[in-house]
């Protein structure tokens, strides 16, 4: 393994910072919506905000040399106007500098998730001048950060947040409405190329890429029917993100079956010519499990996904009318308490298949698995995490002896946090975090494992 190989944790600016109205920080639609809501919310999370060196300490006594983290658009930008928070841009040297002190290299995304309220507003993603205020808000960090940070990404996860805003509804702005979705979900590859094209036009040093929410598809046999269903699969859960930002190319099947039903007339020549000319430099890949599909056989278009863990345990529901039905529950296999399949295999093989479609380096930019757990113990006795890590890493290597160009990994998450709709119950951190005994930091006995097993990497 290369000394370059980047092993760390990775985190979201929501997730971890809290001070969410602290220091001329403008709200955020997760803000809004959360306390509109009366749930659970982020605004205090690990408290990140006051704590980041000590957090980034912990990572390099337990021997990563990375860290993943995403910067909070409300907290860089004010409103509308573009007006440049200072004490914003100030939290983000200092935490930089913390990062470069402990020798850990910043891995840093420009958008997780966290839009400002000002622009949800005005329509959220389906708004175009969201686009463009991307575009400048990137500037903004390119210009301040491009003498620390050398590993960008545009976007984390875009399926995750247009399925669950526009589409299934349990996320921010909590829409039922396909249009609104592929509306939405157009703008964001937009902006993801003008994102990029901000970063070329100023020739900023390092490389770019965007991260996704990556799971393989299989069939449940070798059928023509099932085969169909899997590229309708595929093109929900991969394509539509992969092609456009590696190829510069939305699937043209996809494009072709969406028409049939659906307004495009947002898709603009002089934009596609945008994407086509900026694609990444690398992909992310957040890995947790693959998508298993059957053909459709009846029933309206259903998303439930399961947000409450063992109570709601078998809940979840995919159908896509006419395109695919996920299969929840495959009798080989093991499953979370959140419904989650636990499927190593998936990560090699997905891993060769981006190899062989895209031929782009690529990074594990999160990989890990939420529990239950009382960290009021002296060490949290997290062996099931260790198997999960193992196991994934395990494929990871044989990927890579496969020919994958794989360049790091980062365990999701560096320490407890707060995980949407998930709260702070459903832990993925390799240090834990009392939320209720003045969040305090322990390492699990995974964080010990993580280092010696990165020790003997390099060995």
């Amino acid at each position: 393994m290369s000394d370059k190989f980047l092993w760390g944790g990775a985190s979201a600016s929501y997730q971890c910072e809290g001070a969410w109205n602290l220091d001329d920080k403008a709200e955020s639609m997760w803000d809004h919506y959360l306390h509109e809501e009366g749930l659970e919310n982020g605004d205090i999370a690990s408290d990140h905000y006051h704590r980041f060196e000590e957090d980034i300490r912990m990572m390099k006594e337990g021997g990563q040399n990375a860290y993943r983290f995403s910067l909070s658009w409300p907290r860089i930008i004010k409103n509308k106007a573009g007006e440049i928070n200072e004490k914003g841009i100030a939290f983000y040297h200092r935490l930089l500098d913390a990062c470069h002190t402990y020798g850990i290299e910043p891995f840093v995304t420009l958008y997780h998730w966290d839009l400002p309220q000002y622009w949800e507003d005005c329509g959220g993603w389906q708004n175009e001048e969201v686009c463009e205020a991307f575009e400048t808000y990137a500037r903004v960090c390119f210009d301040n950060f491009h003498e620390k940070v050398n590993h960008w990404v545009t976007f984390n996860e875009p399926k995750w947040f247009i399925a669950s805003g526009y589409l299934i509804g349990n996320y921010p702005p909590c829409r039922q409405d396909p249009q609104a979705m592929i509306h939405a979900a157009y703008h964001v590859m937009y902006a993801s190329a003008l994102g990029v094209r901000a970063f070329r036009q100023g020739k900023y040093p390092g490389t770019i890429g965007i991260v996704h929410s990556f799971t393989p598809v299989n069939g449940v046999d070798d059928t023509v029917n099932t085969r169909i269903a899997m590229r309708y699969a595929d093109n929900y859960c991969n394509n539509w993100i992969l092609d456009t930002a590696a190829k510069g190319e939305i699937p043209v099947d996809l494009l072709s079956e969406l028409s049939k039903t659906y307004d495009l007339s947002m898709i603009k020549p002089a934009q596609l010519q945008i994407i086509k000319d900026y694609t990444v430099d690398f992909l992310g890949l957040n890995y947790y499990s693959r998508t298993l599909v059957k053909p459709y056989t009846e029933g309206e278009t259903t998303f439930i996904v399961n947000n409450s863990g063992k109570q709601g345990k078998g809940s979840s529901k995919v159908i896509v009318k006419g395109w695919f039905e996920q299969v929840m529950h495959d009798p080989a296999s093991t499953y979370t308490e959140w419904d989650t399949e636990i499927y190593p295999k998936g990560l090699k093989d997905g891993l060769l298949e981006v190899k062989k479609k895209y031929n782009l380096p690529v990074y594990i930019t999160e990989n890990g698995i939420g529990m239950y757990e009382d960290v009021t113990v002296k060490q949290v006795e997290d062996d099931y995490r260790i198997s999960f890590m193992k196991d994934h890493l395990q494929a990871m290597h044989e990927a890579m002896e496969a020919g994958a160009d794989v360049r790091g990994y980062f365990a999701w998450s560096s320490f407890d946090l707060y995980s949407w709709k998930n709260g702070c119950e459903k832990r993925y951190g390799l240090v834990a975090v009392d939320f209720e005994n003045g969040l305090q930091r322990k390492p699990k006995k995974s964080y010990y494992w993580f280092k010696n097993m990165i020790e003997q990497q390099k060995s």
